[in-house]
C-alpha cells in the first residue's frame, strides 16, 4: 500500500480536524449484532488510535450505553488523541413521546426536548470519562420537538464547552433546511456506500452550498461490501442482516461481480477490498468522513489502512462504472 499520512478533514466550519476514517462503534454495542466481547472492543478501539485513526463515534442507544462505556474505557489516559462524536434524542427515560423500538424489551422514543438533551449529555459524558464532546449529534430526529428549540439548547452547551460542534443525523430534506436555518450546523451524518447513493440529489448539493460536511456511516453496508460476504454465511440470533433482503443470495453474487472490479485495484496498492472501497467513499468529493466498524484488531487496523490510501481519478472512475453495472437492480 501507498505511504500517504492518515487523510484529516474538518467538521464543517468548526475548525476541528479529525481523520477522514472514523471508526464506528455501533457493533461495538452488541445490539442486533449478536452480543459483543468488551475487551477485544477496547483493543480494537486502541488499534483504531494507535493506527491514527482518530474520529470515534458512538451513541447511547448502541447496546443501552454499552459502547460509550466500553469507548469510555479505550481511550482513558488518550482523550486528547481522539475527535469524540456521540448522539441524543433517543431515549428511555420518557414514555409520552414518539415510540420508536423496544430494546432488551424496554420502549425507546425520539425526543429531542431541551431537558432531555441535557440529560443525556450529562450520562454520555460520565459514561465516556471525559469533560466534553467534540461533535454532538441529533441520532434521529422528533417531530413533537421544533428543531430551532432542540438547536437552541445544544447551542448552549456548546457554550458551556460541553461540546465543541453540532451535527445531525436521518434527517429529511425538511429537516435539513431547518437545521441550516439555525446558522448553528456543522455536519449531518447519512448511509452512504456503493449500494446506497440517494443522498448525492437528495442532501449533497444543500450540503455543499452551505459548508455542511457528511458523515457516511456503513460504508461497508453492513459488511456486504467487504469483500468476504460469500454466498454460504449465515446470520443467526438478532443479526440484523439475518432477514435483511440487501443480503440475499443474488444480491451477495452481483457485489461478487463488482468486486472482481475492485480486486484488480487492490492488487496494485498490496490493499484490501475493505480498503478500496472505503477509500472510493472518501474520495467523493460531497463525503468528508466515512465511519466504518469494526469488532476486533484486524478490523481495526484494516480499516484504518484506508486512511493512507489515495485512489486516482481513473480508478474512482472505473469503480463507479463497475457500480453502475452491477449494482443496478440490487434487492434494499
Amino acid at each position: 500500500m501507498n505511504e500517504a499520512p492518515v487523510l484529516k478533514r474538518l467538521i464543517g466550519k468548526s475548525g476541528i480536524e479529525a481523520s477522514a476514517v472514523g471508526l464506528g462503534t455501533w457493533a461495538i454495542g452488541g445490539w442486533m449484532w449478536g452480543g459483543t466481547d468488551e475487551a477485544a472492543s477496547i483493543d480494537a478501539i486502541r488499534a483504531s488510535i494507535d493506527a491514527g485513526i482518530s474520529l470515534i463515534d458512538t451513541a447511547p442507544a448502541y447496546g443501552m450505553g454499552l459502547a460509550e462505556t466500553i469507548v469510555g474505557k479505550a481511550i482513558a489516559g488518550q482523550r486528547d488523541k481522539v475527535v469524540l462524536v456521540t448522539k441524543c434524542g433517543l431515549v428511555l427515560n420518557v414514555s409520552e413521546r414518539a415510540y420508536f423500538f423496544h430494546q432488551d424489551g424496554k420502549p425507546v422514543h425520539r425526543y429531542l426536548g431541551p431537558v432531555s438533551i441535557r440529560y443525556e449529555i450529562e450520562h454520555s459524558l460520565k459514561r465516556l470519562g471525559t469533560d466534553f464532546i467534540d461533535h454532538y449529534v441529533t441520532h434521529w430526529q422528533d417531530a413533537t420537538t421544533p428543531i430551532s428549540e432542540a438547536v437552541g439548547e445544544l447551542v448552549r452547551l456548546k457554550e458551556e464547552g460541553k461540546i465543541r460542534s453540532i451535527g445531525a443525523r436521518n434527517v429529511s430534506k425538511e429537516d435539513l433546511v431547518a437545521y441550516i436555518a439555525t446558522g448553528a450546523l456543522d455536519a449531518i451524518q447519512e448511509e452512504y456506500s456503493m449500494v446506497k447513493r440517494n443522498i448525492e440529489t437528495s442532501f449533497v448539493p444543500t450540503c455543499l452550498a452551505n459548508d455542511v460536511s457528511i458523515l457516511s456511516y456503513s460504508s461497508l453496508a453492513l459488511g456486504l461490501l467487504s469483500g468476504k460476504m460469500g454466498p454460504d454465511r449465515v446470520f443467526t440470533g438478532d443479526d440484523q442482516r439475518k432477514d435483511n433482503p440487501r443480503f440475499s443470495l443474488g444480491n451477495r453474487q452481483k457485489v461478487a461481480r463488482l468486486m472482481d472490479v475492485v480486486a484488480p485495484v487492490a492488487d496494485r496498492y498490496q490493499a484490501s477490498i475493505a480498503q478500496v472501497v472505503i477509500a472510493w467513499t472518501v474520495a467523493q468529493p460531497w463525503i468528508t468522513f466515512s465511519l466504518c466498524g469494526a469488532r476486533d484488531t484486524r478490523q481495526a487496523i484494516e480499516n484504518a489502512g484506508a486512511a493512507h490510501l489515495r485512489l486516482t481519478a481513473d480508478e474512482v472512475s472505473m469503480i463507479s462504472a463497475g457500480i453502475a453495472e452491477h449494482l443496478v437492480d440490487l434487492d434494499r
